[in-house]
């Protein structure tokens, strides 16, 4: 029987095991998959707690449903009748100086789809406006290499765009620094409506005219959905799935090739080895970069180049009375030159239903990232009332909150840098000279949930591929 080893639990590393063991049922063929995570529990950053009638989401909240990966994955899972789509109250804000403004209606995370609800805005100042109006007017850009968020921003909308809003927003996804992540890596749809429209304004008004032309036709689901119970019901269908093929607190130390027809062997924490005839590596690049020195160090030397940042969810509770002004929105980020200790805040309880019982608000303080890496250092005392006093200056709220919880997420976020994607090109030509070794996860092509879910299945799809392939080789 042929054995696969995933190393690395989270949700790649979950739903390469989970396709493997369903592309081995549908050709009805056995395959021994075991899925090794060095902690005591599944699913990365994907964590959910149920307490006192809340439902607290310590890392990812949601999925995109554009992306198809996840919101497949969760219907073969049996989980479609527990999805829950977003609340009615769709409105993001951002901290402008020092109070909540609604972020202008159409703003899509770095342009516009329409001119005129900034231009009303009071975010922008009159020059801002002016440098905004002149975007659909300016040339395309004709140099191929690769530009930061930073640069494409300034460059076609303008610096106060880039501060005011595009830094917040596109922060709040990837809790890093617009002047080092790459455009084309990191949000390629606008550098490629740049391309072909000539104009990411008109690009956006061309492409929000075909979505209406969508959901006029039937759309279902809106554009973030999570599950009724939270996101750990994914993580948790799929360990119910892979079964006994998961390892817990059992890390990989090692992997060795004695020779190219041989199989793999995975030195294990404890001393111990298994023999594997390939393996999906979804742990986060550096420990894939450590796995790999003994196999391929120039492939290991790449790995090492994706780098990481950290971060921390507080959630705190309120009663509703607690605020002045109750909120009336998902959520709002802060922007650098604010110069908070707070990345963003999130509503849960008005983001979706279920979140807090009646009468109490559930939200979500971000802290961290590259541009505020000292707040890592503090303990969790210091995290919960830092956030404590940056929620009640910003939503004037100056109750005690009902209850508070600090979940850590060190290394959590890859940084796609400049050349992102060639380097990943090359790490994944380098992978596939080595007979049987996959890599996945979200170092590569994508960090969202249903990137993950994509490049775990890809994986293991290739795996598959690749089994049969010698199996033909040692018949003949």
């Amino acid at each position: 029987m042929k054995h696969v080893v995933v190393i690395g639990g989270g949700i790649a590393g979950l739903a390469g095991a989970h396709r493997l063991t369903e592309l081995a049922r549908a050709q009805g063929e056995p395959l021994q998959v075991t899925l090794l995570e060095r902690s005591g529990r599944l699913g990365g950053p994907i964590q959910t707690m149920h307490e006192n009638g809340f439902v607290i989401e310590c890392g990812a909240d949601s999925f995109i449903s554009e992306k198809p990966w996840a919101l497949d994955l969760a219907r073969r899972l049996g989980l479609e009748d527990q999805l829950v789509p977003t609340g009615e109250a769709r409105r993001t804000m951002v901290v402008c100086r020092g109070k909540l403004i609604d972020v202008p209606a159409g703003f899509n995370l770095l342009a516009p789809v329409d001119l005129m609800p900034i231009l009303k805005s009071p975010i922008l100042s009159l020059r801002g406006k002016l440098r905004l109006v002149l975007e659909p007017m300016l040339p395309r850009r004709v140099a191929n290499s690769d530009e930061s968020i930073a640069a494409f921003v300034t460059r076609r909308m303008g610096r106060e765009v880039l501060d005011r809003l595009a830094q917040p927003l596109a922060a709040g996804i990837y809790t890093g620094d617009p002047a080092a992540l790459s455009i084309e890596a990191t949000l390629p749809r606008f550098a490629e409506l740049e391309c072909h429209y000539g104009s990411v304004i008109r690009g956006l008004k061309a492409v929000q005219k075909k979505i209406a032309a969508r959901s006029a036709s039937g759309a279902r689901w809106s554009l973030f959905l999570s599950f009724r119970d939270g996101m750990q019901t994914l993580v948790d269908a799929l360990a119910r799935a892979v079964g006994k093929a998961v390892r817990l607190n059992c890390g990989a130390e090692s992997l060795t090739l004695p020779a190219p027809q041989a199989r793999w062997r995975v030195g294990l924490r404890d001393g111990s080895a298994l023999e594997a005839d390939a393996i999906i590596c979804a742990a986060r690049a550096s420990d894939a970069a450590a796995l790999m020195e003994s196999v391929d160090r120039e492939l290991a030397e790449r790995l090492q180049r994706i780098v990481y940042s950290s971060a921390a969810v507080v959630n705190l509770a309120y009663k509703h009375s607690d605020f002045a002004h109750p909120p009336r929105c998902f959520g709002f980020v802060v922007p650098a030159m604010e110069g908070r200790k707070i990345i963003a805040g999130s509503f849960s309880s008005l983001k979706f239903a279920g979140r807090a019982p009646e009468g109490c608000v559930l939200m979500r303080v971000f802290m961290g990232g590259v541009l505020q890496k000292e707040m890592m250092a503090l303990g969790d005392d210091q995290m919960a009332a830092t956030a404590r006093e940056e929620i009640a200056a910003l939503l004037d709220v100056s109750a005690d909150p009902i209850l508070t919880r600090v979940a850590r997420w060190p290394d959590s976020m890859p940084q796609y840098g400049l050349g992102h994607l060639d380097r990943v090109s090359d790490i994944e030509q380098r992978s596939a000279a080595l007979p049987g070794l996959t890599l996945a996860g979200a170092a590569y092509r994508g960090v969202g949930v249903p990137d993950c879910v994509h490049s775990g299945e890809k994986a293991a799809e290739t795996v598959w591929a690749f089994l049969h392939r010698s199996l033909r080789q040692s018949a003949a």
